[in-house]
């Protein structure tokens, strides 16, 4: 069995944090289900409003009260276990807005990625419930924020999410560090990364526990990366396969057909290489730009006139089931996934 993962004076009896994806395929749905057995279910606010009746009128306010609801929706499924928390990127126009309407909500965690979250403990006092995490993918990128963090507002992390080469959606990677993962040593890198937090944990007297992520498919991957020193794991595309995910059949469908050889490394609006399934769309973005007509607020950095296409509209209409013309982001094993499961089934098999 595996260890309980502590989160200063909160507590998950599995060390397993189920990663946010989005749009809409981690709602409360998933999150609720997940921490229900145990481990820490995440949201991800990445126009979680999508089903919002305002939405096409008002992106940001739609976001805003989906929040809200799916925080509360998936506590009420966790039935008063596990953990339940957010994803917020921070490339997102209302980055802070989404921020501080998790903390009102009760969200249990904030973790917060694509880019650096170097202003996320200005939003999160440490007096509120809920305990804060970056994303880092090297260890500079963790001394860099954890360095910040102690500079400016004299406190750290209470986790941080190393997140590997091998991971779904958005990558902190170069396309060359993409196509030679093995050259990375990247078992080091987490080694490294751990002692850099060790660091700044003996200067604040508490322990940062530190999740890995990417390529963490079952419970072998999830021993090896205690034996390197992790707290914990974080697993997203394994949770994509389960009857609670809250993709359409459609997208489910996709993850169990998707050979390895249909994973494909595009470059995102955000900025950042992502991974994701070659499909219809994928194949139209090799011959053209997809043109884009309305643009729906979601990225600080988005210009639509340059972009190759709307990454909003690619996203929902995948969630949705429209394969030909949605964007499917991915982790690398997902050639692995070939059945459907639930996620008490998927946590006892990663668990034992």
């Amino acid at each position: 069995m595996l260890k309980e993962l502590r989160i200063g004076d909160m507590v998950a009896k599995i060390p397993i944090i189920q990663g946010g994806m989005g749009v809409g395929v981690s709602l409360s749905r998933l999150a609720g289900a997940v921490a229900k057995e145990g481990g820490v279910g995440v949201i991800s606010t990445a126009q979680i409003g999508f089903e919002e009746k305002n939405f096409e009128e008002d992106q940001a306010e739609a976001n805003l009260t989906a929040i809200r609801k799916h925080i509360k929706k998936a506590k009420e499924l966790a039935c008063g276990n596990g953990l339940v928390g957010v994803n917020i990127m921070v490339a997102l126009k209302h980055y802070r807005d989404h921020v501080k309407a998790a903390v009102a909500a009760g969200a249990d965690v904030i973790i917060s990625g694509a880019g650096l979250p170097m202003d996320l403990p200005a939003l999160v006092s440490e007096k509120v419930h809920t305990k804060i995490a970056p994303i880092v993918s090297s260890k500079r990128a963790a001394n860099l924020i954890l360095k910040m963090w102690s500079h400016k507002y004299d406190r750290t992390a209470d986790f941080i999410v190393v997140e590997g080469p091998k991971a779904g959606g958005h990558l902190g990677f170069s396309n060359e560090q993409l196509n030679d993962i093995e050259s990375l040593d990247y078992d080091n890198e987490i080694k490294n990364i751990i002692d850099c937090t060790k660091t700044y944990g003996e200067k604040y007297h508490k322990h940062i526990p530190v999740i890995v992520a990417g390529g963490v498919f079952d419970h072998g991957d999830i021993e090896h990366m205690m034996e390197l020193g992790a707290d914990g794991v974080q697993i997203a595309s394994r949770f994509v396969a389960t009857e609670e995910c809250d993709a359409s059949d459609a997208y489910k469908k996709a993850y169990i057909n998707a050979a390895s050889s249909d994973v494909k490394i595009i470059q995102s609006p955000v900025g950042m290489p992502g991974r994701a399934i070659r499909n219809e769309f994928i194949r139209g973005l090799e011959k053209a730009k997809k043109p884009i007509s309305k643009c729906y607020n979601c990225l600080e950095k988005c210009n639509p006139a340059k972009v190759p296409y709307c990454i909003t509209k690619a996203l929902i209409a995948a969630v949705k089931g429209d394969m030909e013309n949605g964007l499917i982001f991915c982790g690398a094993n997902v050639g692995r996934i070939d059945h459907m499961t639930t996620v008490h089934e998927l946590m006892c098999e990663l668990v034992e």
